[in-house]
């Protein structure tokens, strides 16, 4: 086949090794997934056009092939869409290498939208902020077994790592703030969402890390992305209620309590809230419809590169 011809390829990502399958070419070949590898990968890609590459989120594993990647059009497939591709398709199959080809057929077919990749600071950040959603989860576990236990040296060793953990939490917001004070684009990043009535410096923090693609995106995908786009439910005649599903559960996560405090402070937000809850909506939908709002307007910001303004009416 000719070298002329754009490749799509897929990667399917291992802690030791990589996969890859060229597709049209039909060419496979395997890398280890290290710092020599991903330059004779790229070295194996310069024979063709490369029209995108298609890899799946594999937890710490992919992060360094993603990053020796960043100058090159990827794309980050969800691993649930993958399978069902591969149960469409009839393959039933599942080995690294059948894996990589049908990330790469996948790519070609969807073809989902390419975004830039995470700078190196914002994937540090995203290791340093689950972190500390890990010891966050920990504090609340430990709070809640504080409350049942009776035995004196029980409860005095429970405040003992309850206390370890709160120095643990503090050391990483410290770590967090002087990684962002030492980039200028993530300042201004940080500054545009803080801006935002409702929006903290937690909350900022973690968009910064866990949705990088803010700012890149139209309004309807980066509601889609967080999870919080409505899905139609409908067949002929019949039209059932609409719901959300799929994005980053993370997202909404860190959208709660801020949507919460902007549907009291924030004044555009408010007004919304309030023309839900009367109109019959549920309070739990207008807190939706204002998480939604939340980080569509973050969004439009960040793409604008504006602060964010009250309204004057």
């Amino acid at each position: 086949m000719s070298n002329d011809l754009p490749q799509t390829l897929g990667i399917d990502i291992s802690k030791a090794t990589l996969d890859c399958h060229a597709h049209p070419a039909s060419a496979a070949r395997q890398f280890p997934n290290t710092t020599k590898g991903h330059k004779a990968l790229i070295a194996w890609l310069e024979q063709w056009t490369v029209a995108q590459i298609a890899y799946e989120a594999t937890g710490t594993y992919h992060r360094a092939i993603e990053q020796a990647l960043a100058h090159m059009p990827c794309v980050r497939l969800n691993p649930e869409r993958a399978r069902r591709f591969a149960q469409a398709t009839g393959t039933l199959a599942k080995t690294d290498r059948i894996d990589a080809a049908l990330l790469a057929r996948m790519a070609a077919t969807v073809q989902p939208p390419i975004r830039p990749a995470p700078c190196a600071n914002q994937v540090l950040l995203a290791e340093l902020i689950n972190a500390r959603d890990g010891l966050v989860r920990d504090r609340t576990a430990l709070k809640n077994r504080d409350q049942k236990l009776t035995i004196p040296f029980l409860k005095r060793q429970c405040r003992q790592r309850l206390d370890q953990i709160a120095r643990h939490i503090e050391a990483l917001d410290a770590e967090i703030a002087q990684i962002i004070a030492a980039d200028p684009a993530l300042v201004r990043r940080h500054n545009i969402l803080t801006s935002i009535d409702g929006l903290g410096t937690l909350t900022a923090n973690q968009l910064i890390a866990i949705m990088p693609e803010l700012g890149s995106l139209d309004n309807k995908q980066a509601a889609s992305l967080a999870g919080l786009a409505p899905v139609a439910r409908q067949s002929g005649q019949w039209k059932g209620k609409s719901f959300i599903r799929g994005g980053r559960a993370n997202v909404r996560k860190a959208l709660y309590m801020p949507a919460l405090v902007a549907a009291r402070f924030n004044p555009d937000l408010k007004a919304k809230y309030r023309q839900l809850i009367a109109g019959g909506k549920p309070p739990k939908l207008a807190i939706t419809a204002v998480m939604r709002k939340l980080i569509v307007t973050a969004n439009a910001l960040l793409k604008a590169d504006r602060i964010w303004r009250k309204s004057l009416a």
